[in-house]
């Protein structure tokens, strides 16, 4: 157990549902219902296959004869053929009509349509969970000011909740992306060695019509609505690149919110979930470090470029196939779903703990709110009589006096300075009943509730019935 390479995607972040659809046991078994379709689709229009060959292909479908498929593997350096025979081992009687007509993509490239659609649910789930965990959040800080920030410098004032909608925006451009390619996916279908389905047209004694109506059966036995309408021998590779392309676009939402949690962390305005005997260092026994969102970054950077494995892949094919591919989607493939689904997890499990300071929050906005607050002055001083331009000219002296005292660790004495000038003729007060942070957030908490009663929750009302994900990591 401990002497051989663990994929970490497996032992320590992945779902165990996700690590089912891409198991063993779910891929064999796939080719087994494909080869059971294909027999009750071929037994339907015409073929000299009996209920009895078809009882016993189904007997065995998912019992799996692991041992005897290896062992077959070893001597014909094929695994197709070698499960061929090792399913024909179990159900004697339906061997000679086990893979009737089909090449081995028949097997291979639906079976990975099928766990890639499959996949693509598993993470719609997770991805719809996210979104309502990000969606209450952002609905009970709507109103909570904070200092928004360009280039990571104090901008303007905006809402924890407004802040909290951006992310979620791009988890909505997210799903729904994910909500057309699972509709669309066209399955491979029946087409034959090189796409030309010479050897069903040969089965069906030239009737065209039979060999269409073959491929329609598969796509309805397998639960989808369509198939490729041309292939070579295996379906085209750009579909491979679509499907990462979404995992990449999730992947690279997750990864802004987690720097943006990583830097807010740093403010400490904002802080992810640490457990009660959570370690933050080794050696500085005191820190917390944002290990979940860095954790999200990190994963992140393996699906994007994971995500143009498929893309260099599609492009690099040789005319009806070529094998180079195989051992490249082996790999990239799975590993881009676990690494995502992974990434969903600790995404929910963050959410659904964030800890908000409103105190640090507030501290941080009436230390910059001053300097936002200076057009507002001047307009009020112009009111009672001053001059804008001599007034503008002291507004903006006092503006750096005060910004190099705050860069010294002081507090910010901008008020101070314009109510101590008697050319603006605003007190203290004056100016302090003006510092309401309320006043500077535009329409931020406006906005927090248009969208999401107005975009989110509609795109969300689709999946009332999704159950919950518990976001509770391995490790």
């Amino acid at each position: 157990m401990y002497t051989t390479y663990d994929n970490p995607l497996a032992a320590r972040y992945a779902s165990k549902e996700m690590l089912e659809n891409f198991s063993a046991q779910k891929k064999f078994s796939t080719w087994r219902r494909l080869w059971i379709a294909l027999a009750e689709a071929q037994k339907e229009l015409g073929l000299n296959i009996s209920d009895h060959q078809l009882e016993q292909m189904k007997k065995f479908q998912n019992d799996i004869n692991f041992d005897v498929a290896s062992q077959k593997e070893k001597e014909f350096r094929h695994d197709v053929m070698a499960h061929i025979h090792a399913y024909g081992d179990q159900c004697p009687d339906a061997r000679p009509i086990i893979h009737l007509g089909a090449t081995s993509a028949y097997v291979g490239d639906n079976t990975d349509i099928i766990l890639m659609r499959e996949g693509l649910k598993i993470i719609q789930v997770k991805l719809v969970n996210c979104m309502k965990a990000l969606t209450q959040f952002a609905l009970e800080y709507a109103d909570m000011p904070t200092l928004s920030f360009t280039h990571f410098q104090p901008a303007q004032l905006s809402t924890v909740g407004k802040r909290a909608c951006l992310w979620l925006q791009d988890l909505l451009l997210d799903l729904k992306d994910l909500q057309h390619l699972i509709t669309v996916m066209p399955l491979r279908g029946v087409k034959g060695t090189t796409g030309t389905q010479a050897s069903f047209l040969e089965l069906f004694d030239g009737d065209h019509s039979k060999v269409v109506e073959l491929d329609k059966k598969i796509a309805e036995k397998m639960g989808f609505t369509s198939t490729f309408p041309v292939t070579g021998q295996t379906y085209p590779r750009k579909l491979d690149a679509k499907v990462l392309a979404v995992l990449s676009g999730i992947a690279q939402s997750a990864h802004k919110f987690s720097n943006d949690i990583r830097l807010l962390q740093h403010l400490r305005e904002i802080e992810e979930p640490f457990g009660e005997k959570q370690i933050g260092s080794s050696a500085m026994a005191y820190k917390k470090n944002p290990m979940r969102s860095e954790r999200i970054g990190s994963l992140a950077r393996m699906v994007i470029i994971t995500s143009l494995n498929p893309a260099v892949t599609a492009s690099q094919q040789w005319f009806e196939r070529t094998l180079d591919d195989s051992a490249n989607r082996r790999i990239t493939i799975p590993e881009a779903f676990l690494a995502v689904d992974a990434i969903l997890l600790l995404y929910i499990n963050i959410i659904k703990g964030l800890k908000v300071y409103p105190t640090v929050i507030n501290k941080h906005v009436m230390n910059e709110l001053p300097f936002m607050a200076t057009e507002n002055i001047l307009m009020e001083a112009v009111k009672k009589g001053g001059d804008r331009q001599e007034l503008h000219e002291k507004i903006r002296k006092y503006s750096i006096t005060a910004s190099n005292r705050v860069k010294e660790g002081k507090d910010n004495n901008l008020l101070e300075l314009i109510a101590g000038d008697a050319d603006f003729n605003l007190s203290k007060e004056n100016l302090e009943q003006m510092m309401n942070p309320m006043n500077f957030t535009g329409r931020s908490a406006h906005q927090v509730k248009d969208f999401i009663s107005q975009y989110v929750q509609p795109a969300l009302s689709l999946y009332d019935d999704i159950g919950n994900v518990s976001p509770n990591l391995k490790v």
